[in-house]
């Protein structure tokens, strides 16, 4: 998988890659240029800023909690307002919720705890993706990992990318944010660190047997609530 052609050089962010390239199980690739997934747009520096211009990126999707939102809004619509910028809180409405969420399973399982609680937040990324321009389109909450993880891992499904792969995918978060974050957060116990950036493949791969469960991706995402219309339309944005 050629991770160095994914990687996107938009100052400063530290976990910015593309969805393309990636292989499906019947044996072709996934587009390029067409979903991107990264941290937190509020650390762009101007050049960043420039290059998420240069990109041609029309949609962001910012999954942060609205109290996230408020401490640090978003640089998009005041600096790029020919981007439309979604803002749709993903797994809790608050720290305080996520904490509970957490909480509640192992980072192993977290991803089927998602699939069961939330539900509706899903749909209405989903639905918003589905719907937006056909050109580059960016989604992101703070580290990139979890909120973002989420939605990258079920779009891979949708597109038919092999387990694999979509586990890949999200372990690199794990190996893109260590060292910058041990630095970011140096008078915190390292081992927390470290913790905190962990990102198992494990739970990609217990999220699609859950998926694998539920009949499948098409109907999972049939039960909260897509069409066959916003499907497809998900699934072309991967697929030629």
């Amino acid at each position: 998988m050629p991770d160095a052609n994914r990687s996107l050089n938009f100052p400063a962010l530290l976990n910015a890659r593309d969805l393309g390239g990636y292989p499906t199980r019947d044996g072709a690739e996934t587009r390029w240029r067409s979903l991107l997934r990264a941290d937190d747009l509020v650390q762009l520096t101007d050049a960043g800023l420039r290059a998420i211009a240069d990109y041609g990126i029309e949609t962001v999707v910012d999954l942060r909690w609205p109290e996230e939102v408020a401490a640090s809004p978003s640089p998009i619509s005041a600096n790029l307002p020919h981007v439309r910028y979604h803002q749709i809180s993903l797994l809790a409405r608050t720290g305080a919720e996520w904490d509970e969420l957490r909480d509640a399973c192992t980072k192993e399982m977290w991803k089927c705890t998602v699939l069961d609680n939330a539900r509706s937040e899903l749909k209405t990324v989903l639905r918003v993706i589905a719907n937006s321009s056909p050109a580059p389109l960016l989604f992101h909450c703070v580290a990139g990992k979890d909120r973002t993880g989420v939605i990258a891992a079920l779009l891979l499904a949708i597109a038919d990318v092999t387990p694999t792969a979509i586990a890949h995918d999200y372990a690199m978060s794990t190996t893109r944010l260590r060292d910058a974050y041990l630095q970011r957060y140096a008078k915190q116990d390292p081992a927390e660190v470290i913790e905190a950036v962990r990102c198992p493949e494990e739970g990609v791969h217990n999220m699609l047997a859950y998926l694998q469960q539920a009949g499948g991706i098409r109907s999972y995402l049939e039960r909260i609530g897509l069409t066959d219309a916003d499907v497809t339309r998900l699934r072309a944005r991967l697929r030629a």
